[in-house]
Formats: structure tokens, sequence, C-alpha cells
């Protein structure tokens, strides 16, 4: 019935309780999940779990925050997209979450390197015609800007895909939407001091809806600071039915729904 559309089940914390995790994730009737790639060097791992795992789905992609690692090119994720359950290029995007010009640290002219591995994350998107998984973080307006020059505008030309784990505002939700992206709201929604998330989320059009758990981060209370797994992402579809005034299950089916459309490949 849930669906997570985003988690981490190659980290450590998660690949060794595996056995333990798929039982909870059936007990509380989270049927699927999709395993988000970070690295080209993980890659390997996240693919197996979805050609192992019936019920799990695999992306290709760098995180914008790795560093010292392979650079892929077009052609790397082109060839990685193309293989049986990769339905999605990503994790990517841009992250300046870090940066500290005042402290002597790196400014947004040092995270050229972030940019350019963006736009080839889109141009392999757009060449295989599979959705994004984008990361933003303190990075919004690069990241639309970006996206358009690329290309993305929503068209029938367009990849497409979801900003995960949204924390940005009404106006950068807007400006998503406007590019024919989806938002995904992760256990963040749940937290004390999220009500301008709350508010965001209880305007995104139901039809562009996602949940995630981002395991292993961002437990959703009641699990806050502890270890996240998919097995607790209808808790985050149970503050988002509250919001809309909605029964948990109702969002459960629609957002599962909306992860098809969304994630084309899923059914093919």
């Amino acid at each position: 019935m849930y669906t997570d559309s985003h988690c981490h089940l190659s980290f450590a914390e998660l690949a060794t309780q595996l056995p333990d995790i798929r039982l909870k994730m059936q007990e509380a009737q989270v049927t699927r999940a999709l395993c988000i790639c970070t690295t080209i060097e993980e890659f390997e791992n996240v693919h197996a779990l979805a050609t192992t795992y019936d019920n799990f789905w695999s992306t290709v992609g760098v995180h914008p925050d790795n560093e010292d690692i392979y650079e892929p090119t077009v052609a790397d994720l082109v060839q990685k997209a193309s293989l049986p359950r990769v339905v999605a290029i990503g994790e990517t995007g841009l992250d300046y979450y870090q940066m500290d010009e005042r402290k002597g640290g790196r400014g947004i002219g040092d995270m050229e390197w972030q940019r350019e591995r963006f736009r080839t994350h889109i141009r392999a998107a757009r060449q295989v015609k599979l959705p994004m998984v984008i990361h933003t973080r303190a990075s919004s307006d690069d990241t639309i800007r970006i996206l358009k020059e690329e290309g993305e505008v929503g068209d029938s030309n367009s990849a497409g895909g979801v900003f995960h784990c949204f924390t940005e505002t009404q106006a950068v939700a807007k400006a998503a939407l406007d590019l024919g992206y989806y938002i995904s709201f992760s256990g963040i929604l749940t937290f004390k001091s999220a009500q301008d998330l709350r508010d965001v989320a209880a305007w995104v059009p139901l039809d562009r809806l996602l949940i995630e758990t981002d395991s292993p981060y961002l437990a959703p209370v009641p699990y806050r600071g502890k270890t996240n797994n998919p097995s607790y992402v209808p808790f985050v579809a149970k503050l988002l039915a509250e919001l809309r005034n909605m029964a948990p299950e109702t969002m459960a089916v629609l957002t599962s729904h909306n992860f098809d459309r969304l994630f084309t490949k899923v059914a093919a």
C-alpha cells in the first residue's frame, strides 16, 4: 500500500539489517521502495537490491556532496540507466549548505564542479528519458536556473523528476511544479519546528505528492533521533493525510499512484 520513494538501503546502517527491515515493512504495509544511488562506486550494491527483491527499484547517480569519487560521464550514466530495474537518474542536484565564505570556506563560485556534475546528470536523464531525483539545499535558485538552462521546462522533451526531501519555500515548490516536477516529503514534516513546511505540504497539488523516509536519516516522530527505515514512511503519510483531511490509507494509495506515474519504468 505505502511506497517509500527514497531510501538508502545500501548504507551500512541498514544493509546489515535488511531481513528485519523487510519484515517490518511488510508489517507496516510498505510494499515498495526506491533504493537511491549516491556514488558510482555504490551502484553495484544498490542495483543488486533491486534485482534481488521484486519490490525494490534502483537509481543511478552521484550525490552533490560527494567528492573524491569517480565522476560519471553522460555515457556512464546512460549505460547504467539502461539496466533492468533502474528507474531514475540521481540522486543529483546542488548543495551549498556547508559553505561559509565569512569563515574562509568555499563560496558559490567554488562550486562549479557541483553545477557541472548536475548538468551531466540532466543530460543523461534527457537522453534516456528517465526522471531525476533532485537534491537541493541552500541552492534552490541555481537548481531551478540550471534545470531551465538544460531544457527542463515541463514539455514533452523534459525528463522531469522529483524534488526529494523537500524543505524549501512555497515559491520554490511552485517553481519546481511549474517545470513539471513532483514534491516529496520526508519525516521532517512531522517535526515540531516544521510548521512552515507543513503549510507548503498542505498546498502542493495532490497529484504531485510523494512520500519518503530518506532512511537511515530523518526518522519521523515518534522515532526522531533513531535510525530510520522504510517501515516508518506511514508516519509521513499520516501527517500529510491530516493536512489534507484524508485517511492515511487514501494518501498511501494516492502517493503510490503518483510514484507509478512518475517512475514509469516500474510498471514496464
